[in-house]
């Protein structure tokens, strides 16, 4: 059970052992515990600590180019009536994998993935648009992801210092042909 009462009150070793998981996701706590100066019992509680606080999920991320997805773009949304049950409606869209509700000229910005252009086409023109309550959409198509950030930095309750968040600049691809 997440609490969620307020942030996380994290300490240096929580903070490194996040930026290290941010790496390497499936390092164990043999291989962590000697990084962060504890043994792997207690590198173990720590990270159990940070999954039930909510602050850390040990997940795989994977790259939509790679899985054959190479066409990706964000799609804004504005609505009309409940935006909540537009969004429960759009993220039943299979290439739709991640939306966020937002304030300003749109309500939602949806993540989309496809094979082709003329898929992202039928997504956004008849699958998207389709959904009762959406009123207009505006597409951006990638280029290409720059920057991925697995961690947000958060200051030292101490020294209110910010973290240095990892940040992966990937490499620039060649256009598939």
């Amino acid at each position: 059970m997440h609490d969620t009462s307020g942030p996380a009150h994290l300490d240096d070793i929580d903070r490194q052992l996040l930026r290290l998981l941010a790496v390497d996701g499936r390092a164990s706590y043999a291989a962590l515990a000697p990084q962060v100066e504890l043994s792997a019992p207690a590198v173990r509680s720590r990270v159990q600590r940070l999954i039930d606080l909510g602050v850390l999920q040990v997940v795989g991320v994977s790259d939509p180019s790679a899985l054959g997805y190479p066409v990706q773009a964000m799609v804004a949304i504005t609505t009309q009536g409940d935006v909540r049950a537009v969004a429960d409606a759009i993220g039943t869209v299979e290439n739709v994998i991640y939306q966020v509700l937002t304030t300003g000229e749109h309500d939602l910005l949806a993540e989309v993935v496809c094979r082709t252009p003329e898929e992202l086409l039928e997504v956004v023109n008849d699958r998207i648009r389709a959904v009762p309550g959406v009123l207009s959409t505006r597409v951006w198509q990638y280029y290409g992801i720059h920057t991925i950030r697995f961690m947000v930095g958060q200051p030292d309750p101490v020294t209110h210092a910010r973290s240095q968040p990892l940040v992966v600049t990937l490499p620039t691809r060649p256009a598939a042909t």
